[in-house]
């Protein structure tokens, strides 16, 4: 084991190196300023997820059984000339048994926007923002339920209202950060991870891929060649988290540290309140590391086993397609799954191999199990340890042998029908 680790390492260090020390490296380290356009649809698309996620929120009213119709028939009655949020807003009405306001706001399952408790002439209202209109629509509510009971003058609404400053995270905005890590963690493998394809097929064509499996197990040369390409990913994504940080200390340095203060001041609660992920931003951001890392080995895994098969260019560019084309595929199941939490298609792209980094990142940001995290780990390594494994076999059976997998396909498929048309002369 021992020996099989140097190799590896030595492998990994060679390619690494190969890759890092070539005036190219800079106009690779360069390309995201090309993918900006991307980043600009994920944005769009995060925004869109919200959106949809806020339409499916509620309010809540906690009342008595005498209030309960009451309280429907004006919601019905007011809802069409409310606007956007409320009228989007479910109404449901809770029994006031045992039942706190604020346990209510922070329930998990739902997005809940604000709560009305107590009596109607003076109910207290927990908002999730302050100033919300959700928030004033429940007080209107419980103005027009008094006003239909009123035999004479109106007696004044007087709600308290307070604010919800812990604990409640917005489903909404963690479903949007799940949207955001899916894309982020896609945009990288497929900038970083393709460019293992040719790497294979290029030693193959000096031979010395022949002398690496001559000299090292080909399990060593394959797991070290992706080690060194992750070397390189990792050092491309240090290299643009410095410039982002690098970019956002200068502009702080530009702007008025009394303005500076007084928005974050301001902004505080509501950004620990709507964008908080539900395992907390330090695991997140660890977990989500942990599956690009997992999603690169994979597909890595697959683009080398595709580029030990290829013998031209033309044959690379023929596989990396269909590859390509899976892993949008892969996206687009994810992303799907990050807008539904909890449901089967969730459930399927968790455990599909190929699709699972993507969809565990996203229910990071939902789901505050952290066990689940390290069982998916382990699962899609097992998953890496086997994809290597087949790409070496077939290496090994298709190329070190003298023959390509493609002829040898052609020449059975030739000796087959030779076969069959032997058998029908010989039957007339």
């Amino acid at each position: 084991m021992n020996a099989f680790i140097k190799n590896m390492l030595v492998v990994a260090r060679r390619d690494f190196l190969a890759i890092v020390a070539t005036p190219t490296f800079l106009l690779f380290l360069l390309a995201p300023l090309f993918m900006v356009g991307m980043g600009l649809v994920g944005g769009m698309g995060a925004s869109q997820l919200a959106d949809s996620a806020r339409g499916a929120g509620r309010i809540v009213a906690v009342a008595d059984a005498a209030n309960v119709e009451a309280l429907r028939a004006a919601d019905t009655r007011l809802r069409t000339a409310m606007p956007r949020e409320p009228a989007l807003l479910e109404l449901r009405v809770a029994s006031p048994a045992n039942r706190d306001s604020l346990a209510i706001a922070r329930e998990k399952g739902s997005d809940t926007y604000a709560v009305l408790s107590g009596p109607l002439a003076s109910p207290r209202i927990v908002e999730r923002e302050p100033g919300s209109s959700s928030g004033r629509y429940l007080a209107l509510l419980a103005g027009e339920v008094l006003r239909a009971r009123a035999a004479g003058p109106l007696p004044p609404v007087t709600p308290t209202y307070e604010n919800l400053s812990s604990g409640g995270t917005s489903i909404a905005a963690q479903q949007s950060l799940g949207f955001g890590a899916v894309f982020a963690i896609f945009l990288l493998t497929l900038l970083l991870a393709g460019q293992t394809v040719s790497s294979l097929a290029e030693e193959k064509g000096n031979k010395v891929i022949e002398i690496l499996a001559a000299a090292v197990p080909l399990e060593s040369v394959f797991l070290g060649k992706l080690l060194g390409f992750l070397g390189v990913a990792v050092l491309f994504i240090a290299f643009w988290m410095v410039m982002a940080v690098g970019g956002g200390l200068v502009a702080m340095t530009q702007m008025d540290p009394a303005a500076i203060a007084a928005a974050g001041g301001a902004s505080k609660a509501a950004a620990t309140l709507t964008a908080a992920p539900a395992v907390g931003w330090p695991f997140f951001l660890g977990i989500g590391f942990a599956y690009f890392v997992m999603s690169f080995l994979l597909l890595g895994a697959v683009f080398l086993g595709v580029g030990a098969q290829a013998a031209t260019v033309r044959e690379i560019q023929m596989l990396s397609l269909p590859i390509t084309i899976f892993q949008v595929g892969m996206f687009s199941l994810c992303a799907a799954s990050a807008s539904a939490p909890g449901s089967n298609l969730a459930t399927f792209a968790q455990i599909f191999p190929f699709s699972s980094p993507l969809a565990m990142a996203a229910r990071a940001a939902t789901d505050d199990s952290i066990g689940v995290h390290l069982a998916a780990l382990g699962w899609q390594a097992i998953w890496v340890a086997l994809v290597i494994f087949l790409s070496v076999r077939l290496f090994r059976a298709g190329v070190l042998s003298g023959r390509s997998d493609w002829r040898f396909w052609r020449r059975a498929g030739r000796a087959a029908a030779a076969a069959a048309q032997a058998t029908s002369l010989d039957r007339h």
